[in-house]
């Protein structure tokens, strides 16, 4: 007899095909309008161009992940991934013109006006469905009653979750639990009271009252939840089991599947996909024009650094980049000496190892500069953790728990820890402490917004000179 490992499937629903659909209709109608524009008549070549965007976007989509559910996330995120896979989609499209040797068929300017339009109904389609959706809801077209299975704190907040999300279309019916309620937390006054045992919601979901069934016990109670599933096989309910993963100290948690067998993250990097993508493109763009604007100071800072003290104009030392690999971390030499060996002294109030040049270098953070370079070569970001040296990485690894996943992101220029206090020396452990809680949230909590909060924070820490000797 065949045995049969546990799989969790992902398939099409009606509204993964009508998404397609509307997207495909918006390509062709942009295709349409944009040649029209220009006073062109459609022929083999605009057929090709249509239809391969249409393509392309569906196998990039796959990728970004544009056709996944966009319930209960904000409409602000599901406009970005769409624009990136439009973005992506229009490349690829361009070098399918270009192996089909058409790109000399197709006007530049067509192609142009043709992505700004297709780019702007799909957003305008994309919001009105929203909007569709949101209506509708809130008539009470499909809408579905939902109850949660445990009184606790995950419970309280998955309530609270659904309840300011009403795009997903959720009414709230009520907690219930076998437990005593000497046993279980107060229950928020917001939700009002218990609504009684888990038999009394299989008869309400066998009634039809409830649609949808939330179980948030602890998973350690694995008897309790089987005891309830059982139950609720003799109804039609859907039943979700919400694992309470928030047991554990989660640096950055999303949901991946192996063949089919679902896993979570516990301690992951945040920049994967449509988000690793814009986090890139930003440090590319950004320090690209930092590096034209900057050129020239940079170019006197290095003569002043030659002729004022001996020594090589950069200091370049070994530290950890992503993933704790080795990467070589540049700046002007602001020192008489380039320590980057198996002791390291970090500098000091009045160090008399700092240059004077090197002094004003290090207050106004221009000795940072050339790290621009590491960013644009890829093994450093704007903005997150700052990189330290090897020696000291050793030294609090075994003292602070947790330290090495600062190293799950590559390391910044600026960073949260910097902008909130913890700059310069860190002399005590406390001191290191507090910086690596700091760059634990930045890995938590990043977003693109985050990210340009700390550049213009940075601007003022920079002014400000506070802990930089």
């Amino acid at each position: 007899m065949a045995t049969h490992s546990p799989r969790i499937h992902q398939h099409w629903t009606v509204r993964d095909l009508a998404y397609r659909m509307l997207d495909a209709s918006s390509i062709l109608c942009a295709w349409i309008l944009a040649t029209q524009f220009h006073g062109l008549r459609q022929d083999e070549y605009h057929l090709v161009t249509g239809f391969a965007s249409i393509v392309v976007l569906y196998l990039v989509g796959e990728i970004t992940g544009l056709y996944r559910s966009w319930r209960g996330v904000t409409f602000e995120r599901e406009l970005g991934c769409t624009a990136i896979s439009w973005g992506a989609t229009f490349l690829g499209m361009t070098l399918v013109l270009f192996v089909a040797d058409a790109q000399s068929a197709v006007r530049h300017e067509v192609l142009y006006t043709y992505w700004i339009m297709a780019l702007a109904i799909v957003f305008a389609v994309r919001a009105a469905m929203r909007l569709i959706h949101k209506f509708l809801r809130r008539h009470g077209v499909n809408t579905q009653n939902f109850a949660i299975v445990g009184v606790n704190d995950l419970a309280f907040q998955l309530a609270d979750n659904i309840d300011n999300d009403q795009s997903m279309g959720l009414r709230f019916f009520g907690f219930f639990d076998d437990r005593p309620e000497e046993r279980t937390p107060d229950i928020p006054q917001r939700f009002g009271d218990r609504v009684g045992t888990v038999d009394d919601l299989v008869q309400d979901a066998k009634d039809g009252r409830v649609h949808i069934v939330y179980i948030t016990f602890p998973m350690r109670a694995e008897d309790r939840i089987r005891n309830v599933l059982n139950r609720f096989s003799d109804s039609t309910a859907s039943v979700y089991l919400v694992p309470d993963f928030f047991v554990f100290e989660l640096l950055h948690s999303r949901w991946t599947n192996i063949g089919g067998i679902p896993a979570v993250s516990i301690f992951e990097n945040p920049f994967y996909g449509i988000d690793g993508m814009v986090k890139r493109g930003m440090d590319l763009v950004l320090a690209s024009i930092a590096v034209a604007l900057l050129a020239l100071p940079m170019a006197v800072i290095a003569v002043m650094v030659k002729a004022t003290s001996p020594g090589p104009v950069f200091f370049r030392q070994k530290r950890y980049g992503l993933d704790g690999r080795q990467i070589s971390v540049w700046k002007f030499r602001s020192m008489s000496v380039c320590e980057n060996g198996s002791k390291v002294t970090q500098a000091q109030k009045n160090d008399p190892r700092v240059t004077p040049l090197g002094a004003f270098l290090r207050k106004t953070s221009l000795d940072e500069l050339p790290q621009l370079f590491n960013v644009l070569e890829g093994t450093m970001s704007l903005v997150g953790p700052r990189p330290h040296a090897n020696v000291h990485n050793e030294e609090y690894r075994s003292l602070i728990k947790g330290y090495m996943l600062r190293h799950k992101v590559k390391p910044g220029i600026t960073g949260l820890a910097q902008v909130n206090g913890w700059r310069g020396e860190t002399d005590t452990l406390e001191k290191m402490q507090k910086r690596i809680e700091c760059d634990h949230q930045y890995i938590r909590e990043w977003s693109v917004m985050m990210d340009f909060k700390i550049l213009l924070r940075t601007v003022w820490v920079v002014f400000a000179r506070q802990n930089a000797y």
